[in-house]
């Protein structure tokens, strides 16, 4: 028996700082994110960044934890219910960090007869610290607890045209009559994690290795490439000319080298250059969540504002769209073909 499931990156329980805490302390102590050797990540960790980081965090949760609980749960639920009214199979949900996580999902699956499970990222693009972690821990529960089930994993979708088509229509309805630019705001990763991540050890961070480059060998790996090439796709399904769009990474964490351009640098320095009206896009997140609602909707508007702005649109995710849980029914049944060729 088959079944399908669904990954997304987790949230606290609540928003309290202890429940913040632990949560954090799974998240930033997990290898893929702070690629530290575990004592020095333990001693950044737990020593310095859980001293003060969880009760601002708590704060930030906060505005915007629903009734129902965290948006990014919420709607992973939801997107959850919506699929399994499409599709033969059971569909169960798990998280890379909390609960429900990934082994309590395998675990629901196999009691419910299920052998041969299709396990769906919810990242477009391939990061170490999302799909490769996702896929390490996956991996990790099966062979400790269900080492007799077959997973089949899909492979990051940034320049599937299903994907490309369904996000630029999105983002079409979303976008306010008069804009000066439509920012593209992904969350960022340390260059280290590009280099580490590239099988070929040729990849260079610029324009012209990163952006442009056509070496299949490496940007199957490469976050920031792949991050340009969904942008440039979404663009020219809306038909939008590059000279009114930007690229931005945010959610940078230390003093090490991240991936540019920097989102809130962006936001303090474009409405010197003109640029008054500005919507903001997140296609690295397909679910609302915090680093969305209150990292982008809330204090980068604020930044932007305070810089000289005007109109500050924030356009959604994916969310539980119809047309989204179309694509995603789409990839899910790819894989889910793939047992039968085996």
């Amino acid at each position: 028996m088959k079944g399908i499931l669904l990954v997304n990156l987790g949230s606290p329980k609540s928003t309290t700082v202890n429940d913040v805490k632990e949560y954090l302390d799974e998240f930033l102590m997990d290898e893929r994110v702070i690629d530290y050797r575990w004592i020095f990540r333990a001693l950044l960790v737990r020593g310095i960044i859980l001293k003060t980081r969880p009760a601002k965090s708590a704060e930030a949760y906060k505005t915007v934890w629903t009734d129902e609980g965290s948006p990014l749960v919420v709607i992973t639920e939801k997107i959850q219910k919506k699929l399994q009214k499409l599709v033969d199979v059971p569909v169960e949900i798990g998280m890379r960090y909390a609960e429900p996580s990934i082994e309590t999902g395998i675990q629901k699956l196999v009691d419910k007869g299920v052998s041969e499970i299709v396990l769906f990222p919810l990242y477009p693009q391939y990061a170490m610290s999302t799909t490769e972690t996702v896929i390490e821990k996956a991996e990790e529960v099966r062979k400790k607890k269900f080492s007799n089930i077959k997973i089949n994993y899909i492979q990051p979708f940034y320049n599937r045209d299903i994907y490309i088509q369904c996000l630029a229509e999105s983002i079409k309805k979303k976008l306010p009559e008069n804009f000066d630019a439509l920012q593209f705001s992904y969350h960022g990763v340390p260059e280290r994690h590009i280099y580490k991540t590239d099988p070929s050890k040729t990849c260079k961070i610029d324009e012209a290795n990163c952006i442009n480059s056509q070496v299949d060998t490496h940007n199957a790996y490469c976050y920031r490439h792949q991050c340009y090439k969904t942008t440039e796709a979404v663009i020219a399904k809306m038909g939008i000319s590059k000279e009114k769009t930007i690229v931005s990474f945010q959610s940078r964490l230390g003093k090490d080298k991240w991936i540019e351009p920097y989102t809130d640098e962006t936001f303090e320095t474009i409405p010197q250059k003109g640029i008054k009206n500005l919507a903001v896009v997140c296609p690295a997140f397909v679910s609302d969540c915090l680093e969305t609602l209150e990292e982008i909707s809330v204090e980068g508007k604020e930044q932007f504002v305070h810089a000289g702005g005007e109109n500050f649109h924030y356009i959604p995710c994916l969310n539980d769209e119809d047309d989204w849980i179309e694509v995603i029914k789409t990839l899910c049944q790819e894989k889910l073909d793939d047992f039968y060729l085996v």
